[in-house]
């Protein structure tokens, strides 16, 4: 599935198996453009089946296809960022 860019609720969204969504949540500071990834988020009956790694990368993405930088706030996108040095130009730690 792709992700979608949610822009008025901040989020990236990932649909999943019935009805079910996963998501990235984050604040933008409007005078810099730095997007602050804050929260990611991965229904509790699907968790340990890789939909989070799965969505954060999807995320980081979306952020590179959208032109953003961004900083990881939330332990487990600065974990899935710190595992690959492609995503270390657009995201921040």
């Amino acid at each position: 599935m792709d992700i979608i860019h949610d822009i008025p609720s901040k989020a990236f969204v990932l649909p999943l198996e019935n009805g079910l969504k996963a998501s990235v949540t984050y604040t933008l500071d409007t005078h810099t453009g730095l997007m602050r990834l804050i929260r990611s988020e991965v229904p509790e009956q699907l968790r340990g089946h890789g939909i989070g790694k799965e969505l954060v990368e999807k995320t980081f993405e979306k952020l590179t296809e959208e032109g953003y930088q961004a900083e990881a706030v939330c332990s487990y996108i600065k974990r899935v960022a710190s595992h690959s040095n492609k995503w270390s130009s657009i995201i921040g730690l």
